[in-house]
Formats: C-alpha cells, structure tokens, sequence
C-alpha cells in the first residue's frame, strides 16, 4: 500500500509497461541452449516472470468496471471493447512469424529470425504506454478515482471476506481461457512435432481464424445486451464442452481437420472471450472491485491458459489427442459449474 501513497498510476503503468519492454525485448537477447545449456532456460524463465509481474501491473481495471458503469443494456457492448486487444496484437504476431519463416531458411530463422518480433514488441509497447497514458488522464478515469472505484485493497484482505467470490469469477471464465491457447499455442507444438506440415501455412489459417474471432467478439457484445452476460458465457461454455468431444477428430485427421479445429475453435473463443472479462465483478462490494476484478482475471488466465498448451501436449503426447479434449471439456464444466452456483447463490442471497 505504501506504493499506492508514493507513486502516481502514471509512474506506476510507465515502470510497469517498461518491464513489459524490457521483458520482451530481453528475449531477443537471450542466448542459445548450445552457448548457456539449462542457465538459458532460467533466464527464459525469469524474463517471462517479469511479463507476468508487468501485466499485473499494467491492468487498468477499465473492461470490468466500463461494463459496470455502462447503460444497461449496453454492458454486453462495452465490456467486448478491451476484448479485441487479443485478436489485434495475435495477427501481428502471427503475420510476422508467418513472413520470416516464408522467406528464411530454417536454419537462419532458427539462428535470428525468431529474435526479430520480440525487437518489434519492445516497439509496439511503446505505442501502448501512450496509449495508456492517455487513458489514464480522461475525465471518466479521474472519475473513477473520485468515486473510489479504481482503490486497490491489500489481496489478504480481499481473500479473507471476498474467497468465495475470487473462486466463482476465477472459473466462470475457465471455458474460455483454455480453449484461447488449446486453439493458439497447442496446434502449433503438435502440428510441428508430429507432421510435415508448413508452420508458415499453418499461421496463416490461424490469422484467418483470428479474424472470425474479431468478429465474434463484436457479435458477443450484441448477444449479451439481449440475453445476459452471464447466460451468455453458460451457452458458449456448453458449446465448448460439446465442441471439445471432437477435438481428436478433427486434430488427427489431417489438414483440412485442423483447419476446421482452428475456424471452429476460434468462432467459438471470439463469442466466449468477448464477455470473459469480469462477468461476475458485480458480485465484488465496490470497495473490492477493483482488485477482485484483477485477481479473478489473473488466476483465469494462470489455471485456465497458463499452463494448458503444455498440460494438453503432454496429455495427448502420452495418451492420445482425446485427453486435449477432455482438458479443454473440464474447463467448460468448471464454468458450468461456476455460473450455476453463482446464479443459485444470487437468488439465495436477494
């Protein structure tokens, strides 16, 4: 809290996106297994902590409490808004590493040409710190502030009155976190590992899907002013657990399977994603919000995207593409679950 009193957000969101860069741009840096052995992947490590600490630091709190502070039948919309971040910042990364490995040759792509987008990060992180800064100066986010709505609350504290909602916002968005990098990072460790197929190529179907999922984000915003977020997010975690039971199907029966996973997987992330963010913040006394809505959004992330490209490769690795599927149907009965009792405990609770 001392923070708090000693440092404006301003300096603060600065020193937090300069780890951001620093982080990033540290990657292009690193030296190869063959020079450091296992002390590179340390330092790989400890350059992706400080990505993670970066982000937390960075997160403004704003697509949670927009969505609050929306019009009524307008919170579908602008809870979407901070959404599309994803979508952007994944066709430029995909584009890039699409061209470099087109046009080098895999032993220089492998020797520099990776390197070159973590460069070009430190860049575009630069443009978001404006961005930001900007944000941040606006009459409606001084606003907040005057309200309270923007004060951090030590995390002991919150746990201690707030667990049970930090756990139901946590796995109200599991379904769609998972599916986020089982249709991202997990294709492309197997499709590498276990075919023949372009990688290149292979991007640029994702690219084609990251635009299906733009939209559906965009669509989600109308869909959930008609019928609920909530109600949204359990309609879109039943098609992903449905979606899940062909997983193996589709992966495992060639290119046009994939391609299919990857159009599928993605329609269904841009209608998911675009309500994820804070579906449940309202459940937060105000006092709380600010840092519940941060909290729940990070263990989303940590248990239901941080680890699932390597739980799901290690699970088909050793027993078959269907337990990928049954990973990513466990995220989606764990939102089920998650909505269902915090609907019954709403209704309990007026």
């Amino acid at each position: 809290m001392a923070v708090q009193h000693h440092f404006t957000r301003e300096t603060k969101l600065t020193l937090a996106l300069l780890i951001m860069g620093v982080s990033t741009a540290g990657i292009a840096f690193l030296p190869d297994y063959a020079s450091l052995g296992t002390t590179s992947l340390v330092f790989l490590a400890l350059l992706r902590i400080g990505q993670g600490i970066a982000q937390g630091g960075s997160w403004d709190g704003l697509p949670s409490l927009l969505a609050l502070n929306a019009p009524e039948h307008k919170r579908g919309w602008y809870a979407m808004l901070g959404q599309l971040g994803a979508p952007i910042g994944f066709v430029i990364a995909a584009g890039l590493f699409s061209y470099l490995m087109s046009n080098l040759s895999s032993l220089d792509f492998l020797e520099f040409g990776w390197r070159y987008p973590f460069y070009v990060a430190f860049a575009i992180n630069v443009v978001a710190l404006f961005a930001r800064l900007r944000l941040v100066t606006t009459h409606e986010y001084s606003h907040l502030l005057d309200e309270h709505q923007l004060d951090p609350v030590p995390v002991g504290e919150l746990l201690s009155s707030q667990s049970r909602n930090v756990i139901i916002g946590a796995l109200a968005a599991l379904a769609s976190y998972a599916l986020f990098h089982l249709v991202t990072v997990f294709p492309l460790s197997w499709i590498s590992l276990t075919s023949q197929r372009s990688i290149a190529g292979f991007l640029q179907v994702q690219m084609f899907g990251v635009a299906l999922m733009a939209v559906g984000i965009i669509i989600s915003g109308f869909i959930a002013d008609r019928v609920g977020r909530r109600r949204t997010l359990g309609t879109l975690a039943t098609m992903i657990g449905i979606f899940s039971l062909f997983v193996p199907f589709l992966i495992g029966s060639g290119e046009t399977g994939q391609d299919a996973f990857i159009l599928i997987g993605f329609s269904l992330l841009g209608l998911s994603y675009g309500q994820a963010s804070g579906a449940v913040t309202s459940n937060f006394p105000q006092r709380f919000r600010y840092t519940g809505a941060a909290l729940t959004s990070d263990l989303a992330w940590l248990v239901g995207a941080g680890f699932a490209p390597l739980v799901a490769l290690g699970l088909s690795s050793h027993f078959g593409l269907a337990y990928a599927g049954v990973y990513l149907l466990s995220g989606a009965v764990s939102s089920l679950a998650a909505l269902s009792i915090n609907r019954a405990w709403s209704i309990r609770d007026n």
